[in-house]
């Protein structure tokens, strides 16, 4: 698989979604490049943020979520 060089990297309004490795309420969703759609918490979302950029095709956070793997706009 070749990896992807940039994500589309969405902010979304509050998310409904559970983390898929937790439980607890989603900051951050990710559609693989593979198919399939999965769902973070913000402490699993930034535990694995570098993995997500070469793996997604879409990334959408929610609003006002400081993600660690979000790349800073000047």
């Amino acid at each position: 698989m070749t990896p992807l060089l940039s994500p589309e990297i969405t902010t979304v309004g509050e998310m409904t979604e559970r983390c898929d490795r937790c439980g607890a309420a989603a900051k951050l969703q990710v559609v693989l490049g593979t198919g399939g759609e999965l769902a973070f918490c913000g402490h699993h979302a930034n535990k694995h943020g570098a993995e997500f950029r070469t793996l997604a095709t879409q990334i959408r956070i929610e609003d006002g979520f400081g993600w660690a793997g979000e790349v800073p706009t000047a």
